[in-house]
């Protein structure tokens, strides 16, 4: 057994990263930004399963933006998990304010593993790095391809996912010394929520089940479960075959969001009467963001059908995931067992 750090254990993905480990046996611990959390992520373990597991984690403050703390969480580590990142809801007015603590926070976490003799990191990057800015008609995106920063319709969310993970590789290609680096490349993440504090990904499939969303965009997605993309890090940590590698992380085909809803909708029958599967005209998109900031990120990707693969993952990792129904389903029962979902519980059976 290993003793492994995770980076942001209060985040979604962060969260289950650590129950996985604990299930495993290895010695875990974790950074938060402010020590007066680690009660919140006990619990998120607790209802994962940890049991008393949730008690063993060791818990270290650390920033993103600071490089206090980072040398005395990675002390004596084998491995590390760099899964913090920020993921707002709404792009910021200044793309600095995703940048800086994505690279910036990278390069810490890899310039103190470093220095503390980890053998590996696996870093979560995002399919957000790989799939934007192409003017290439592709059947499907892979990991030998690149988000364009450069390109004036990517956003600031995956603009920021590029240069981080840029940065990495660089910073291993000139500076890692024997130190290893894999990377996560995610899709939306979807799957059991463990606490109140839920992600983006989440957020959008609760707008959808409360019926707080008019209809859907032409626009599609890659969907994939939380637990999935969590056992991905894991064998990424310690499989030979991993070394210097990026897996994509996407569960099946990618996914309209008029085909999500209507499986969605199919899933939960009588209980997802309020998910609405009307599709949204592009030219009403184009005109309502030209007020709303949210919807003209989205704009961009009007009428651009999209897929990747996880072949290599599954390929050279062993790894198979859950279909995207099945994690859409596990995010309703979450949000339902949790109290969250708007006026009603979702009844599963």
């Amino acid at each position: 057994m290993a003793r492994v750090l995770v980076t942001g254990g209060t985040g979604f993905l962060g969260a289950h990263c650590l129950i996985q480990l604990l299930a495993a046996g290895h010695e875990v611990r974790t950074t938060v930004r402010d020590l007066a959390r680690a009660g919140e992520v006990k619990a998120m373990l607790r209802q994962g399963g940890a049991g008393s597991g949730a008690d063993r984690v060791t818990f270290f403050a650390a920033d993103l933006n600071a490089d206090n703390g980072w040398p005395e969480a990675v002390a004596g580590c084998d491995y590390a998990l760099h899964v913090a990142a920020p993921f707002p809801a709404r792009a910021p007015k200044d793309e600095n304010e995703l940048i800086r603590p994505s690279r910036d926070g990278a390069l810490r976490v890899l310039k103190a593993a470093r220095d503390a003799g980890v053998k590996r990191v696996v870093l979560t990057s995002s399919f957000a790095a790989i799939g934007y800015g192409s003017k290439t008609d592709k059947a499907a995106f892979t990991e030998s391809d690149w988000t364009n920063p450069d390109d004036p319709t990517v956003q600031p969310y995956q603009r920021s996912k590029t240069i981080a993970e840029r940065a990495a590789w660089d910073f291993i290609a000139r500076e890692g010394g024997t130190m290893e680096l894999a990377v996560i490349n995610p899709v939306g993440i979807l799957g059991p929520a463990l606490g109140p504090d839920i992600s983006t990904s989440i957020h959008m499939m609760k707008r959808m089940i409360d019926g707080d969303t008019p209809g859907c965009p032409d626009v599609w997605f890659g969907f994939v479960d939380v637990r999935d993309v969590a056992d991905l890090h894991i064998r990424a940590m310690t499989n030979p075959a991993a070394r210097g590698e990026r897996f994509l992380a996407t569960a099946e085909h990618f996914l309209s969001v008029h085909q999500a809803a209507q499986i969605l909708k199919d899933k939960l029958g009588a209980e997802g009467r309020a998910i609405s599967t009307r599709r949204l005209p592009n030219w009403l998109l184009r005109l309502v963001a030209l007020f709303d900031p949210e919807i003209r990120g989205l704009a961009t990707e009007l009428g651009k059908p999209k897929d990747a693969t996880s072949e290599k993952a599954q390929r050279l990792l062993g790894w198979k995931p859950r279909s995207p129904g099945d994690a859409m389903l596990a995010t309703a029962q979450s949000l339902s067992s949790l109290g969250l979902l708007k006026a009603r519980q979702v009844r599963m059976n």
